[in-house]
């Protein structure tokens, strides 16, 4: 039963850090975004996999 919670957990902490780093790295990197950069790097941070995603489709901004 170990293995199979390890199985499931681990690819989608995997895809969590994934999603927050890249949304970081990105955040950090634009010159301006929808609102105010702390708030979104709150939101990346402290709401794991939807903050990321909320990021990529409402906060970024095209240029």
């Amino acid at each position: 039963m170990d293995d199979l919670n390890f199985a499931i957990i681990a690819p989608l902490a995997f895809i969590n850090i994934v999603l927050a780093v890249t949304a970081l790295v990105d955040l950090f990197k634009r010159p301006s975004v929808n609102g105010p950069k702390w708030v979104w790097a709150l939101v990346i941070i402290f709401i794991n996999m939807i903050g990321p995603i909320l990021y990529f489709v409402i906060g970024r901004r095209d240029t």
